[in-house]
């Protein structure tokens, strides 16, 4: 990036939120030479809450630019199989799913604990004066020269841009809003708040030492008529979620809180359910190293930035975690993001970008990202309510129909969620495995690409035919039972 006049201090990020989203940010924009500082209200960067997550093919080319990805896969297992089981536990299917992952891009899908992840990010921070822990944003003020963040202790840090990676419960995105509203009224409704994040279902999720019950490094879907438990396990410890459906849906900013009573009430309800044809979830609580019960938010923004503020992660978007696409996601979008602003600075000749450029850079991430983050939101949701069966028909159709399709059918299609994908534009990618499914910012061989084309839209079309097959019989099913 060329170099500022000595007039003129450097162009500077600040960053609230040293969660997935902010330290990767921290590690592109070192990455690309731009003057940062992350700002923290926890002052523990790897605390011990959430559960797992996991990193996809997408997310991990990101990981792998910023250096970070090959410690990550030394301190977890790949995973193995996709067990799908029914209320009694029996073995609906059993999928070589991850394998078929690997051999479509070369690298596994890494199921590892949270806080491993971001003590990880910290750990190989080049620069970790750039973080800042125990600051609470209070106020954001924004003027023609820059903004100001004003922190509860009554200390300011000057930038040029906010990013706002404080998670789902956003406070700059509230800021954002008022902003908006002060300089542009009317332009963010009540409407779009409401319908920004909806919360249809909750999950209990915790972690515990491994049952050899549910396999040393597999993934088991326990699906019954309005909720599914999910294990993840790995030869020292497992994960488990238990997600239930809402009997409505409920919307921002409306949000669900649990005491310790209720997540024990709510355990205990779900006891004897079977999580293989040999152990009950009562079974693995009884075990548990921690566990915390949470509604889950989903839903994508309408508006990503305001004049100097840029939204990222699952502060502008928040998906399901069934298919566990969100945090690489959000590695995706600060990768697009931290290439907008770089190529926007490498255009301004040393010269501070005006409100004019940034809003061109901002808007250009969000137009790119945008499609993509809907596609995945939708999918992420589909998949939710197909594996806690909350229709007859959704029950009808993972239970009968996804079965029946080949068995690398489902890896085939995550493989075109996954090409599409962008990574750091100005940070080497080589060294990255390659697998048999080319990512589309790279050079294609137009034969392979036709082919794997041609296998997944056989596939997609195996899955409709056989949807709408399923349809019309659960329909005329449903006209000899006399149902509606």
């Amino acid at each position: 990036m060329a170099s500022t006049t000595a007039t003129e201090t450097p162009f500077r990020v600040v960053i609230v939120g040293a969660g997935l989203a902010g330290l990767v940010a921290s590690h592109c924009l070192q990455r690309a030479g731009i003057d940062h500082v992350v700002l923290e209200k926890q002052t523990d960067i790897a605390p011990q809450l959430g559960a797992s997550i996991a990193i996809y093919p997408n997310g991990a080319r990101i990981l792998h630019q910023i250096g970070c990805l090959r410690a990550l896969e030394e301190s977890c297992v790949p995973l193995n199989r996709w067990w799908s089981r029914g209320p009694d536990g029996k073995a609906i299917m059993n999928s070589s799913f991850f394998a078929f992952v690997k051999e479509n891009h070369g690298q596994d899908v890494l199921l590892l604990e949270r806080r491993q992840l971001l003590q990880t990010l910290y750990d190989y921070l080049p620069d970790k004066n750039r973080l800042r822990v125990g600051c609470e944003v209070k106020t954001i003020k924004q003027d023609k020269d820059g903004v100001e963040v004003i922190l509860a202790d009554g200390t300011v840090e000057k930038g040029d841009i906010v990013l706002g990676a404080d998670g789902v419960r956003s406070p700059v995105r509230s800021m954002m809003w008022e902003h908006a509203n002060k300089t542009t009224p009317g332009l963010i409704t009540a409407e779009e708040k409401r319908k920004s994040m909806k919360t249809s279902f909750r999950v209990l999720l915790g972690m515990g030492p491994p049952a050899s019950e549910v396999g040393e490094r597999d993934l088991t879907i326990c699906s019954d008529s309005g909720f599914v438990l999910t294990t993840v396990s790995q030869p020292t410890h497992l994960f488990f979620c238990v997600y239930q459906k809402l009997e409505k849906d409920l919307l921002w900013p409306r949000q669900l809180r649990y005491t310790m009573r209720e997540m024990d009430i709510f355990a205990e309800s779900v006891a004897d359910h079977p999580v293989s044809d040999t152990i009950v979830f009562g079974e693995l609580w009884k075990k548990r190293d921690r566990a915390i019960l949470v509604g889950l938010e989903e839903g994508v923004l309408q508006h990503w930035y305001h004049d100097r503020i840029v939204l990222v992660g699952d502060s502008v978007h928040k998906m399901l975690p069934n298919i566990g696409l969100g945090g690489n996601m959000a590695l995706e979008s600060v990768a697009v993001l931290c290439n907008h602003l770089h190529a926007m600075l490498a255009s301004q000749q040393g010269k501070k970008p005006d409100l004019v450029a940034l809003n061109k850079a901002f808007a250009a991430y969000q137009e790119e990202r945008m499609p993509r983050a809907l596609h995945i939101t939708d999918f992420s949701t589909k998949v939710a309510e197909g594996q806690a069966w909350v229709t007859p028909f959704h029950k009808f159709y993972t239970k009968w129909l996804i079965p029946l399709l080949k068995e690398r059918a489902l890896a085939d299609m995550i493989a075109e969620l996954m090409r599409g994908a962008p990574k750091l534009a100005y940070v080497d990618s080589s060294g990255f495995g390659k697998g048999t499914v080319q990512w589309d910012d790279e050079k294609e061989d137009k034969e392979e690409t036709a082919k794997r084309s041609l296998q997944w839209t056989m596939s997609v079309a195996a899955l409709v035919g056989i949807v709408a097959i399923g349809t019309t019989q659960y329909g005329r099913l449903r006209s000899l039972l006399g149902l509606r």
